[in-house]
């Protein structure tokens, strides 16, 4: 987050939302659970909570009938002869979960006369349904779901629930966002596919964008035209998210190697495409080599980064730059306003170091954990799952590091290790042991800016327990990565692990606020710290074996839920990553509870295996009610890398399939056939939001480095030139390739450390 217009912005939206609702046709309020229950309620034997934005009831084993167990909720009016649609998304989950359920409307008091009634398959896929009919009666009415008969329990959820009439499907537009107009002309370039190639025995796929109802014939051919393989497409129908029809052709059975591969169907022909069983191995050195360019307080050489990115160290207090070596706190009307009196800065501090966090000059400690522990966590599959990768070696990457005797993934993690033990509170303060949630400016700078011209006071933000539990959880994960290497560092990673989890105890409620948005930074609020508990326990306890760890994860609100769906986990939402550390490395777990975390994951990857078998451009992504997120491509890596776990639990191939396939997108695959990824491709982002890497505004800077995951599209549109730019567009192609359009472009070190343990993963794997 780079503009202060964002929170203006937000409010404005919030501001908006009560007209907004009203004119929603929809006689069920609520319906996409974002505020809770909504109304919604249950008989006793079923437990109701919404999870992961869906609203969940735990079925009670042994309820005899179906009508014994229900969920429900109050319609609106309605009217007799009028037609009306039901419209809902549904999934089963346990192993005595039913195949089918009955969902009804009802008169809303006895005898509970029927309105209309239907069966409805289930699975553990979170699937659409859509029912018309026709209403006998005026007056409100009510939905309920039939959930008893089942010997066992089970769970059922529910999402995107509407009741609308015939007709205003389409003016409903918070339930329709996903569902793009379609696209009645032909498009240019209509093949789209992995521009950086394939790997020899990995799927090969290719969209091509046709009005066609009949399958299109297709040939792979090289450069001199010569015929390789030939078949015909599958016809998809139209792409609610991008609203092209879309067919797709399957190559996979090619697996002879080349450089100068393409597509031909009719007149149009794709990209030049490699077949390589090295594809990612590149991939992995650059998307490790991108932090050591992102990194505050050292200048960057340019014989080791490139002589375009060279520059002098940045925040280290070299006029004009005011410097990250002694900082105090942000006082004044601002901090009282977002913090209150009750809070006194101690002595300033040196929070030199450690990444900056995006296209802006701050340093968060809640982005900052989760990209320094999925760089760990792509180290230590390495080390578990693969003995032999070159992730494991010094000299591996590009940094000043090399020839250390320590792996060059370690060096990088300490680079940012280091400077989050600075962002813990010291002795004698009331607030020891918690950690600072943030230093940036306390006004924002325009672009370009380079780090070490940076006039901008800094200041730190008061400490939250979201923040201080990602510093446990990271010291606790690199304590046993370091150990090995330096064995004096992985105490001190220890012993800081250990305080900052007692001070997160003493402080659980300590929340970093929503701010104005005009400081010069981005806020990072999170009020739901109980999943930063939960992996900051799961780390511990992998680390140490402590069972007191292990009581605490068994207390957890997390510790049973499913933390996997659609929309992906991301620096507010750790549980799935905790789940995912788990399953792995949970060898302190006892037997069953092991199981469990290992099928949790497992059943999430079934679940995503579907999702990407139905979509036409092969990514793995179902957000909330359609609408692509900020960060969009950085979720489909995350939904990537629950596939790629599932592999190393398992061994069976279809799930190393799903993650090969689901890089595909990033590289080109995508409804605006370009690479995301700086450098990979035929066509690929390089104007990607940043204060330095501003070659778009001035030519004496460079683009991004090669490696740099792109944001992707974000059906929110936030900044001023996504606005001008992308008013109206589908949600799959919301984005635009400009150094102003921070809302789709930016680039962060939490989407680069995902990237990191993908391509490591699809590097390595076999």
């Amino acid at each position: 987050m780079t503009s202060p217009l964002l929170a203006a912005l937000g409010l404005v939206l919030a501001l908006g939302m009560p007209a907004f609702a009203a004119s929603n046709p929809s006689l069920v309020r609520g319906g996409d659970f974002s505020s809770g229950k909504a109304g919604f309620w249950s008989t006793d034997n079923v437990r109701l909570a919404v999870r992961s934005g869906q609203l969940c009831g735990d079925v009670s084993a042994g309820v005899d009938k179906p009508w014994d167990a229900l969920i429900g909720v109050d319609t609106g009016e309605m009217k007799s002869g009028q037609s009306y649609v039901l419209g809902f998304e549904a999934r089963a989950t346990g192993n005595d979960a039913p195949d089918k359920i009955k969902v009804m409307l009802q008169d809303p008091k006895t005898p509970w006369t029927e309105r209309f009634s239907a069966p409805v398959e289930v699975s553990e896929a979170l699937e659409p349904v859509n029912l018309p009919f026709s209403n006998a009666r005026d007056g409100r009415a009510q939905l309920v779901f039939q959930l008893g008969g089942q010997q066992g329990a089970w769970r059922f959820c529910v999402d995107n629930v509407k009741l609308l009439p015939e007709g205003e499907e389409q003016a409903d537009t918070r339930m329709n966002q996903s569902r793009a107009a379609p696209v009645l002309e032909p498009v240019a370039d209509p093949v789209r596919l992995n521009q950086a190639g394939f790997l020899p025995n990995g799927p090969k796929r290719a969209t091509i964008i046709s009005l066609s109802k009949t399958p299109l014939s297709f040939q792979i051919v090289d450069a001199a035209g010569k015929v390789f393989g030939e078949g015909e497409t599958e016809l998809r129908g139209v792409d609610p998210a991008s609203g092209y029809s879309l067919h797709v052709a399957d190559f996979t059975p090619l697996t002879r190697t080349g450089a100068d591969y393409r597509l031909v169907t009719g007149d149009a022909a794709s990209p030049a495409f490699a077949i390589d069983a090295d594809l990612y191995r590149r991939l992995r050195v650059d998307a490790l080599s991108w932090f050591y360019p992102q990194r505050s307080g050292i200048a960057i050489d340019g014989a080791i980064a490139g002589a375009a990115y060279a520059r002098p160290a940045g925040h280290v207090g070299a006029a004009p730059n005011l410097g990250d070596m002694s900082v105090g706190c942000l006082t004044g009307p601002v901090a009282v306003k977002l913090y209150g009196k009750a809070w006194q800065c101690q002595a300033k501090r040196d929070v030199s170091g450690g990444w900056y966090d995006a296209g802006d000059h701050g340093k968060y400690v809640v982005n900052g954990g989760i990209s320094v522990a999925q760089m760990m966590a792509a180290f230590e599959r390495a080390k578990r799952f693969a003995p032999k990768s070159p992730l494991l070696t010094d000299g591996f990457a590009r940094l000043p590091e090399q020839g250390n005797g320590l792996p060059d993934s370690l060096d990088e993690a300490r680079w940012e290790l280091e400077f989050l033990l600075k962002m813990i509170v010291p002795d004698g303060d009331p607030l020891t042991g918690m950690a600072y949630h943030k230093v940036h400016d306390i006004g924002w700078t325009g672009l370009p800016m380079l780090p070490h011209l940076d006039p901008k006071e800094r200041a730190l933000h008061r400490p939250s327990t979201a923040a201080t539990l990602n510093v446990a959880a990271v010291a606790a994960q690199g304590a046993r990565l370091f150990r090995p290497y330096d064995a004096a560092f992985a105490d001190t990673l220890l012993a800081a692990a250990r305080k900052t989890y007692l001070a997160a105890q003493k402080h659980p409620d300590l929340y970093a606020p929503v701010s104005d948005g005009q400081q010069g930074g981005g806020d990072y609020d999170d009020d739901d710290v109980s999943d930063e508990f939960y992996w900051a326990a799961t780390e511990l306890l992998i680390t140490t074996g402590d069972q007191s760890y292990l009581d605490a994860l068994k207390a957890s609100p997390h510790w049973k839920h499913d933390p996997f769906d659609g929309t992906g986990f991301d620096w507010r939402n750790v549980a799935g990553f905790a789940r995912l550390e788990l399953a792995l490395y949970g060898d302190a777990l006892p037997d069953s509870d092991r199981q469990m975390a290992k099928a949790s994951v497992i059943s999430a990857a079934d679940r995503f295996v579907s999702y990407q078998k139905k979509q036409g451009f092969g990514y793995i992504y179902r957000p909330k009610g359609g609408v692509f997120a900020w960060g969009s491509n950085h979720l489909m890596v995350q939904n990537l890398l629950v596939t790629a776990v599932a592999f190393d639990l398992t061994g069976e191939k279809h799930y190393l399939a799903a993650a090969r396939e689901a890089m595909d997108y990033l590289l080109g695959r995508n409804p605006m056939n370009l690479s995301y990824i700086t450098g990979y491709g035929t066509t690929f982002a390089h104007n990607q939001h940043s204060r330095w890497y501003a070659h778009q505004l001035d030519p004496s800077l460079p683009s991004p480095p090669a490696g740099s995951l792109a944001g992707g599209p974000n059906s929110t549109l936030v900044d001023p030139v996504a606005l001008e730019k992308l008013a109206g567009c589908a949600g799959s192609r919301c984005y635009i390739d400009d150094i102003g359009a921070w809302g789709v472009n930016e680039i962060t070190i939490n989407w680069n450390a995902a990237l990191l343990q993908a391509a490591s993963f699809l590097a390595d794997a076999e």
